[in-house]
C-alpha cells in the first residue's frame, strides 16, 4: 500500500471565480423518467466529435450537437429486457472504422452495438455482476476496459469478441469497482478504483498476446487517497484525478517502487473543491486535451475546474432555476466549447461558451 509522501501539502482551489468563461443553457432534453446515468461525446473519431450518446433504463440514444443549441436524434437502441439498467456507456470502433457504442449495467451484459446499422454487433458475458463504467483505449479503439460490481475488471477487444484480461483475485478490489481508465500514453497501463476506498493501477506488460483469457492478481500500485468509495479516476499525463463523496477532486502522483510491486508513496497535488458532491455515482469529465474539468453535483449544479493551473481556477459555475436533480455525469465537448450534463430527473441539458461576439 502507497504512503504518502513528506514534502509541501495540497494546492487547494478557490471557489472564487478569478478566469471567468461564460456558459448559457442552449438545450433541455426530457429523455423519459428513468435517471440517465452517463453521457458522452465520441472523442474517439474526428468526423463524429460533436456526436454523443446517454444511457438510462434499457435505453443507448446517440444525438448530434448542432450550431445554436440544436440536439438531432441520430438513433434509440432499446434493449430487449425492459428491467436493464444501463449505467454505462463508451465510444469505440471496429477495425474498419465504423462506430461503435458500448453500454453496460445492472444485468451485467456489455452490448457492442454498432452505430451504423443499429443492431447489435456483439454482446459480452463474463461479468457476475452489474457493470458500472466501460473505457475505451484511444490508442486502439477496439479495446474497451469494464468496471464491475463482482470485484473485477476485465479488457476486451470488441471486433474479436473476446475477454483478454481479467483484473481480480488476491491483490483485486475487495468491493464493487465503480470507474476504470486507460493510461494516456502507456497502451499497457489501467487505472480503476472503488468501493474498497482504494485506486489500484495495473500493469498488462509482458502478457501474451494469444488466447486464453489470463488473470492478472497482483496490481502495480494501490493507494488509498480516500476515505470513502472512490467513484471516478481519470489518468491526467502520468497523474491521477480521483473523487470520492467528500465534495472534491484530488490530483496526485503515484510514486512507484520499481523493484517491490504494489508499493510507493503518492504525492497529493492539488485538490478542487465542489459543494455538494457528496453522493456516490457521480462522474466528472475533460475535454479532449484535458485542459479543464467538468462536474455536476445532487443540486444540478456544475463546476468548470481548469486543471493544469497552480493553483486551481474555478472558470465556470453552471446553475439554472429549472436544474435540480442530482448530475450523474457530464460530458464536455473537444474543445470544451460545449458542456452537456444527464440527470436523475431524465433530463439532458446543454450549455454553450458565450463568445465575446455573442456577449
Amino acid at each position: 500500500m502507497a504512503k504518502f509522501a513528506l514534502g509541501s501539502e495540497p494546492v487547494v482551489g478557490s471557489l472564487t471565480q478569478t478566469k471567468k468563461r461564460e456558459y448559457k443553457v442552449t438545450n433541455r432534453l426530457q429523455e423519459g423518467k428513468r435517471p440517465l446515468y452517463a453521457v458522452v461525446f465520441n472523442f474517439i473519431d474526428s468526423r463524429y466529435f460533436d456526436v454523443f450518446a446517454t444511457v438510462g433504463g434499457n435505453r443507448v440514444t446517440i444525438y448530434h450537437c448542432l450550431e445554436g443549441g440544436v440536439i438531432a436524434l441520430l438513433q434509440c437502441y432499446i434493449d430487449e429486457d425492459k428491467d436493464e439498467s444501463f449505467y454505462t456507456v463508451s465510444w469505440a470502433c471496429n477495425t474498419d472504422g465504423t462506430p461503435f457504442v458500448v453500454a453496460g449495467g445492472i444485468n451485467g451484459i456489455i452490448r457492442v452495438i454498432d452505430a451504423g446499422s443499429e443492431k447489435i454487433h456483439r454482446s459480452f458475458v463474463g461479468h457476475g455482476d452489474s457493470i458500472n463504467e466501460i473505457r475505451t483505449q484511444p490508442l486502439k479503439p477496439s479495446l474497451v476496459v469494464s468496471a464491475s460490481k463482482d470485484e473485477s475488471v476485465r479488457l476486451w477487444n470488441v471486433h474479436t469478441g473476446i475477454c483478454i484480461l481479467i483484473f481480480a483475485g488476491a491483490g483485486g478490489h475487495r468491493n464493487e469497482v465503480l470507474s476504470v481508465d486507460f493510461h494516456p500514453s502507456d497502451i499497457y497501463r489501467i487505472a480503476s478504483c472503488g468501493m474498497d476506498n482504494t485506486v489500484k493501477i495495473w500493469s498488462m506488460k509482458d502478457l501474451p498476446s494469444k488466447f486464453p483469457t489470463k488473470y492478472v492478481q497482483f496490481p502495480v500500485f494501490i493507494a488509498s487517497i480516500h476515505s470513502n468509495y472512490v467513484d471516478c479516476n481519470r489518468w491526467l499525463g502520468d497523474f491521477i484525478l480521483s473523487k470520492s463523496v467528500d465534495n472534491e477532486i484530488v490530483l496526485w502522483e503515484p510514486k512507484m517502487k520499481e523493484q517491490s510491486p504494489g508499493e510507493g508513496s503518492v504525492d497529493i497535488l492539488q485538490k478542487y473543491p465542489v459543494p455538494e458532491c457528496d453522493i456516490w455515482f457521480i462522474k466528472f469529465s475533460c475535454d479532449f486535451h484535458y485542459i479543464s474539468a467538468a462536474i455536476g453535483n445532487r443540486e444540478g449544479k456544475i463546476f468548470v475546474w481548469e486543471l493544469q493551473s497552480s493553483p486551481p481556477l474555478l472558470t465556470a459555475r453552471l446553475s439554472h432555476p429549472q436544474s435540480k436533480s442530482p448530475i450523474r455525469q457530464t460530458a464536455m465537448s473537444f474543445d470544451g466549447s460545449t458542456i452537456l450534463s444527464c440527470c436523475e430527473d431524465g433530463t439532458v441539458w446543454r450549455w454553450d461558451a458565450i463568445t465575446t461576439s455573442q456577449a
